[in-house]
């Protein structure tokens, strides 16, 4: 954990100009005491870093300095560079692998030879996600609102948002800003938008950081039981895992779980076709029941 913050105190510093104790003491949720005495280590690890009291004082290092390797092991180094990769599998560009190559300049076979971690993040949406991600990143950096029409569950709408941070969550990249129409933060899916623009100058707010619990975000209307044919066994353990359902006398599977709305439970339930049976709730079977019939007709023979 020490080393963790360490590292964390550096990258700050490199960063900007001037910050004080007690501001890296409430980053990290320490005492100014142990702040003091990871200053003390830095400078002992040959960081140059100059501390000066009273007002407009704080803790500064050297203009110039560059990271040392050894500041860092072999396996922080990697896990930094394949942090470092996987933003350039969202972009398409090599803007992050200049960054790498400059973190990694003098280690050697470091990079290309012992990388045993690979994280693509990129999706089957590469021609419209990479323009979405760039403009909201343009737009948090120089302040400027996302005006762009989002299609919900709900409704379809125009909306002005403050954007704050981009998101990667559920597999999905999303937006964390102040929405003007609703006058509250809130959660956009990147995929969901159309029209994406970058617009007025607004200033900053205090931006808490978004809940992102499944239960905050999806929470559970319907506790659903499902059997399934034994054939399912390797989709049940790959979306829920291998505890989220029991093996019946009769071998079928018998899955349990909760779904924010009915939609989600039917859509995800026909998905399976004739190999699973909604067993409650009943309101939701009979639903099924409904819908099974009219899919029926609609595609039973023409004459």
């Amino acid at each position: 954990m020490k080393m963790e913050r360490l590292i964390g105190i550096l990258s700050i510093l490199l960063q900007r100009e001037n910050v004080t104790a007690p501001e890296l003491a409430e980053q990290f949720e320490v005492s100014r005491r142990t702040i003091q005495r990871d200053i003390e280590s830095l400078c002992r690890a040959g960081i140059p870093i100059s501390t000066v009291q009273g007002a407009g004082g704080g803790i500064s290092i050297m203009e110039g300095y560059r990271v040392d390797r050894t500041v860092l092991t072999d396996p922080e180094m990697q896990a930094i560079l394949a942090g470092l990769r996987s933003l350039d599998s969202i972009s398409g560009t090599r803007r992050y692998a200049q960054l790498m190559e400059k973190l990694s300049a003098g280690t050697g076979g470091l990079v290309p030879g012992s990388a045993h971690m690979l994280i693509d993040l990129s999706s089957w949406y590469k021609t419209s996600l990479p323009p979405k991600i760039e403009l909201i990143q343009g737009a948090i950096e120089q302040h400027h609102t996302i005006r762009f029409t989002y299609f919900s569950p709900k409704e379809e709408s125009v909306r002005i948002v403050e954007p704050c941070y981009l998101v990667f969550h559920w597999s999905a990249w999303y937006v964390w800003g102040w929405c003007q129409m609703r006058k509250d933060f809130r959660l956009f899916k990147l995929n969901r938008m159309t029209g994406l623009t970058s617009g007025e100058l607004f200033e900053p707010r205090p931006a808490p950081l978004p809940d992102l619990e499944p239960e905050r975000v999806f929470p559970v209307k319907y506790q659903v039981t499902v059997l399934f044919d034994p054939t399912c066994r390797w989709r049940l353990v790959e979306e829920y895992g291998a505890d989220r359902f029991t093996v019946a006398p009769d071998g079928r599977l018998r899955f349990t779980g909760g779904f924010p709305d009915a939609d989600s439970v039917l859509s995800w339930v026909l998905t399976f076709g004739d190999k699973a049976e909604l067993l409650e709730p009943e309101e939701l079977r009979e639903r099924l029941g409904v819908w099974s019939q009219t899919l029926a007709d609609r595609y039973r023979g023409r004459d």
